[in-house]
C-alpha cells in the first residue's frame, strides 16, 4: 500500500522520527498513525537498551532562561560522536529538556539518584499517611509502591510528563531521539536557578 506524504509529514511533526522510519512505521501499521507512534517507541526503546551501556564522551551544554528573567536552566546532555552533538535535533533536545526544567523544576535525573534517607523518609511518611485512611494491610505496600511512583513524577525528571506532550515522558522523549541518531544519548546533569529574593536581615 501507498502511504501519503501528508501522513509521512504529520508522523515526523509528532515523534521527531526520520522520513524513513516514519515511512517504514507507517506501511507496518497500515497507515495507522497511532499504531505506527507505538511501533517507533519499542523501536527507540530496543535501541535505547542496546545502547545504553556505552560511553558518552561527546555532548553539549544547554541553557535555557525564561521569559521573565527570574528562572534559567543548564543541563548537560551527552551522546556518543560529535557528530551527533553538533546535529540539530540533538540541539533541539537538549533545548527542550531546558525548557522542561524551567517549568516542571525537578530535583533529580531520575529515582536512582534519589539519596536513601530522603526516599525512606518519604515511604515512611506515605506509609503513615494509608494507615491513617485505614486501608487494609495486604494493600498497604501496593498503595504505598502506586503513590510513590506519582512522587517520582513530580521529582524526577525522566518520570516527568513531557512538557510539549504529556501523553509521553521525558524518559519516551530521550529514546525517541535515541532511536533516531542511533546513538547512546543521557541526561548528565542540570541547575536550575530561580532569582533570589531579598531580604532585610536587620
Amino acid at each position: 500500500m501507498g502511504i501519503s506524504v501528508d501522513k509521512i509529514k504529520k508522523l515526523r511533526q509528532e515523534t521527531l522520527a526520520g522520513v524513513l522510519n516514519c515511512k517504514e512505521a507507517l506501511l507496518e501499521a497500515g497507515g495507522n498513525i497511532a499504531e505506527a507512534k507505538k511501533i517507533l517507541r519499542k523501536k527507540g526503546i530496543k535501541i535505547a537498551e542496546k545502547k545504553s551501556g556505552e560511553k558518552t564522551p561527546q555532548g553539549i551544554i544547554a541553557s535555557y532562561v525564561h521569559h521573565d528573567r527570574k528562572v534559567g536552566v543548564l543541563v548537560e546532555i551527552h551522546c556518543q560522536s560529535d557528530f551527533v552533538a553538533r546535529n540539530t535535533e540533538f540541539q533541539s533536545f537538549a533545548k527542550d529538556i531546558a525548557m522542561h526544567i524551567t517549568a516542571f523544576d525537578p530535583q533529580w535525573i531520575s529515582p536512582e539518584e534519589i539519596p536513601t534517607s530522603f526516599l525512606e523518609e518519604e515511604k515512611a511518611i506515605l506509609t503513615e499517611q494509608a494507615k491513617k485512611e485505614d486501608r487494609p494491610q495486604h494493600i498497604l505496600e501496593k498503595i504505598v509502591e502506586g503513590r510513590l511512583r506519582k512522587f517520582y513524577t513530580r521529582v524526577c525528571l525522566l518520570e516527568q510528563p513531557f512538557f510539549k506532550d504529556d501523553k509521553k515522558t521525558v524518559t519516551d522523549y530521550l529514546r525517541e531521539l535515541i532511536g533516531k541518531v542511533g546513538e547512546n544519548v543521557k541526561i548528565e546533569r542540570f541547575v536550575r536557578y530561580r532569582l533570589r529574593e531579598d531580604h532585610d536581615d536587620n
